[in-house]
């Protein structure tokens, strides 16, 4: 899963979990979540992925100059808000677009944009976000400590029970609700409609979802294990609804949060109505300790 879209405000955190799979249809769902789940591990693992995020660094922090504590340059909000301008002198060794940059660059212009541009810092990766408006950078160190002590994702062997045929509703019209984010701070959450579902034990129950990417669904969701025997709080991507709505609910995919993985990222958490009444047994539930 990136971890995260840059400069995308709506939808936090939840392309760590967008692994793709390419085995062959005919693969049985057994072998079909194997290859997904070792991508998985190997995303959460590489040298950029979730785990070697060291810091996120917020504009509004810099001084009247434009320094930020713990990064090289000079950062400044444009002044309508759509980008960044970054300084940067020979001595900070930063280079954007793969050339050494000397003097200001304007960073972030095209928020829309799927390839945000690249400054590097020796070894390490910033990236942009904006969230509500606000940026940020976000630190990417291949010598992480995280990286060096990951002992691997606790997860529930596949469970055919727990790929459940579900229905997407969707709404009339986008909903935004404010929602607490793993940093303390409350911010927007863009949902596009419900998915319902019926669990292995029967009972009928929904989650609220955003649409993301090419029509994919994603939830921040809760259940009776969260906090006693999986992480507080979980991810859920759906590939994007038939042209019925119906969708295939694998709760055998659900994925850690980048939170769960290093302090230094801004999960939501669950929306009202999306901490499920049972227990979810199925999928990654906490790191290996």
């Amino acid at each position: 899963m990136n971890a995260e879209m840059p400069a995308q405000p709506h939808h936090p955190e939840p392309d760590t979990a967008n692994v793709a799979n390419p085995l062959a249809p005919g693969s049985s769902a057994v072998q079909q979540w194997q290859e997904w789940h070792r991508q998985r591990l190997e995303t959460v693992v590489a040298p950029y992925g979730p785990l070697s995020v060291t810091g996120t660094y917020w504009l509004a922090d810099a001084d009247d100059e434009g320094w930020i504590e713990g990064l090289p340059g000079r950062w400044h909000q444009t002044p309508g808000g759509e980008g960044v301008v970054l300084h940067a002198d020979v001595l900070d060794e930063l280079t954007v677009g793969g050339e050494p940059l000397m003097g200001d660059r304007t960073l972030g212009a095209s928020a829309g944009s799927p390839e945000p541009t690249r400054v590097t810092w020796g070894d390490r990766r910033l990236e942009l976000l904006r969230r509500e408006g606000r940026w940020a950078v976000r630190v990417h160190d291949p010598a992480a400590s995280a990286r060096r002590s990951f002992a691997g994702i606790r997860t529930a062997p596949y469970d055919a029970r727990w790929a459940l045929p579900g229905t997407f509703q969707p709404y009339e019209g986008a909903r935004r609700v404010p929602v607490r984010n793993a940093d303390g701070h409350e911010r927007g959450l863009d949902l596009g409609g419900e998915v319902r579902f019926t669990a292995p034990g029967g009972g009928a129950h929904t989650l609220r979802v955003s649409v993301v990417g090419s029509g994919a669904l994603w939830a921040v969701f809760a259940d009776g294990t969260s906090g006693r025997g999986s992480y507080r709080f979980r991810f859920l991507r759906t590939g994007a609804p038939a042209p019925d709505r119906s969708v295939t609910v694998d709760f055998n995919r659900t994925t850690l949060p980048p939170c769960a993985f290093t302090e230094h990222f801004l999960c939501p958490f669950p929306p009202p109505g999306n901490t499920l009444d049972l227990d979810v047994p199925a999928g990654e539930r906490d790191l290996v300790t």
